[in-house]
């Protein structure tokens, strides 16, 4: 694709209960010709959290395909970028709304768009042995005190992370330490987060590797995983389907939103969904690379 040409895109607000709230998007259309290169070029253009590439699907049954790209590397799947990447191409007429078929780096996922937004199901759970708790605290900038004595283990479903479980009010006090998140091996990031049983309501922030440890708004990918450590830490029940509910971004003034489900059987997770709202506040036409 010659350097004078330009692609359509949209920025959409994800899992954000109004405009300007929730995790920023970028959603470029036609992208199938663009390198690597090229899409890692125009994430670092957009410098929001993630960028999504849309392009026709190479694998059998899928509605379209998703490149996700940071402003320094692609990821193989994430959730807002996928909830937001489907909304958008239902909204502007691209797609019919309903059960789509998205080609992303973990697989065929699928994602059921509404109105408002969009359903997310997550690729198989996995769930794995943690870094020890005192040394994941103070990697966070807290102690082991300031936790509730839950092992801190890795979980997810396409992306893992690591889930920190805090008291109420220290979640706000943690502050990422990168050489030490680095060195501790703690997936694609980590969740701090206090979980409140009677609204069964977690309060995260969560900060990225893939964003060098700076923290990201709304993670949907990390809310998928949330379900599969809560139900692994006894905090959600060991058969059937229950809901949750995820707060995060309000120490960034981009307060979010993210509706989940979590199925397990015999104590362990088998499906986790994130449902989140997706608001339009910007489209144009971005230059092509050379």
């Amino acid at each position: 694709m010659a350097a004078h040409e330009a692609l359509d895109y949209e920025v959409v607000d994800v899992f954000a209960p109004e405009a300007f709230a929730g995790n920023p998007l970028a959603v470029v259309f036609d992208a199938d010709h663009l390198s690597t290169e090229q899409c890692q070029a125009l994430a670092f253009e957009f410098h929001l959290s993630e960028t999504s590439f849309v392009s026709a699907p190479t694998e059998p049954g899928a509605d379209y395909r998703v490149r996700i790209f940071t402003p320094f590397a692609e990821l193989p799947f994430a959730g807002h970028p996928s909830v937001g990447a489907a909304h958008t191409l239902v909204r502007t007429g691209r797609l019919a709304a309903g059960a789509l078929r998205q080609e992303c780096g973990a697989g065929v996922l699928e994602v059921v768009v509404d109105d408002d937004g969009a359903l997310l199901t997550g690729a198989r759970p996995t769930l794995e042995d943690g870094p020890e708790l005192r040394a994941l605290a103070e990697a966070v900038g807290l102690s082991v005190a300031d936790t509730v004595g839950l092992p801190a283990q890795v979980a997810g479903c396409g992306l893992p992370f690591a889930f920190l479980a805090v008291h109420p009010g220290m979640v706000d006090e943690s502050a990422p330490r990168g050489e030490a998140l680095d060195a501790l091996g703690v997936g694609e990031g980590v969740s701090v987060l206090s979980w409140d049983a009677a609204s069964s309501t977690a309060y995260a922030r969560v900060y990225a590797g893939d964003l060098r440890w700076d923290e990201d708004p709304a993670t949907g990918s990390a809310a998928l995983g949330t379900g599969v450590w809560l139900v692994a830490s006894g905090l959600l029940p060991p058969d059937g389907t229950a809901s949750y509910r995820i707060r995060q971004g309000e120490r960034l003034g981009r307060p979010s939103l993210l509706e989940c489900t979590v199925t397990a059987a015999e104590g362990r997770a088998t499906e986790a969904t994130v449902h989140g709202a997706v608001v339009p506040v910007a489209s144009g036409r971005i230059r092509v690379p050379g």
